[in-house]
């Protein structure tokens, strides 16, 4: 009787019906947009499976916004065991965001993988962010792996930005991710503070704490590993 009464009282004010169509608008594109996605897979010359494999990914996408997860990340996990046997390890990584965000039981299994490939392969630097953001969102305050994965995803922008305005605007959110984590994890808030916790906590050495995020892959990803490491790194170049 409460909601009901208050719901009265919004659509009274003006306000509910506005956020109803809204949702209902929202909500009315996205199955629009799926329609459209699938017409455009029944159309993909079945000789370009990299092309249908990217779009399902964006069919994935879109159930997760249609809130289908568990479709979504059936969908996302098929095409990353694609995208990893054809080493287009861009796609990998973007399929195992998709996994995380559809937030099934092995989700957290997806970020790991992903972020492993991410750190070893030059993938968009922005994908890399979000990965490492969602670790800060996973862990404790007062965890050190936030303070790893803020200086991982920092490292990683001044390393592979495309140019120099990527370099600037990641890196000034990468900063900010870096100081936010400094004041949950420590209560520090001025430069000198952070700039001295830094360099306790050795953020300021990758030879340091990426090794450091290695093993909290470990521990995240336990035996869930879905790619071969020791295959991919004999592969790597020298």
């Amino acid at each position: 009787m409460y909601f009901r009464a208050m719901t009265d009282e919004l659509q009274g004010m003006g306000l509910s019906d506005t956020l109803i169509s809204q949702e209902s608008g929202n909500g009315t594109q996205l199955v629009a947009q799926l329609e459209d996605q699938r017409r455009q897979l029944d159309e993909l010359s079945e000789s370009d499976e990299l092309g249908r494999q990217r779009l399902q990914l964006s069919i994935a996408e879109t159930l997760v916004a249609l809130e289908k997860k568990e479709e979504a990340w059936q969908l996302a996990r098929q095409v990353f065991d694609y995208m990893v046997s054809e080493q287009q390890w861009q796609d990998a990584v973007e399929a195992c965001d998709v996994m995380y965000a559809a937030d099934q039981p092995d989700s957290i299994a997806a970020l790991g993988n992903g972020i492993w490939l991410a750190v070893t392969f030059p993938v968009d630097p922005q994908l890399s962010t979000n990965l490492l953001d969602h670790v800060i969102d996973e862990t404790p305050k007062d965890s050190d792996g936030a303070a790893v994965a803020a200086a991982t995803a920092h490292y990683l922008v001044e390393l592979r930005a495309k140019d120099e305005a990527q370099r600037t605007s990641l890196g000034f959110l990468t900063g900010n991710m870096l100081a936010g984590v400094a004041n949950r994890h420590s209560d520090l808030k001025e430069k000198d503070q952070i700039d001295f916790w830094v360099e306790r906590l050795e953020l300021d050495q990758p030879d340091k704490f990426l090794p450091r995020l290695a093993t909290m892959l470990d521990v995240i990803i336990g035996d869930k590993w879905w790619i071969d490491r020791d295959a991919i790194r004999a592969n790597l170049p020298e």
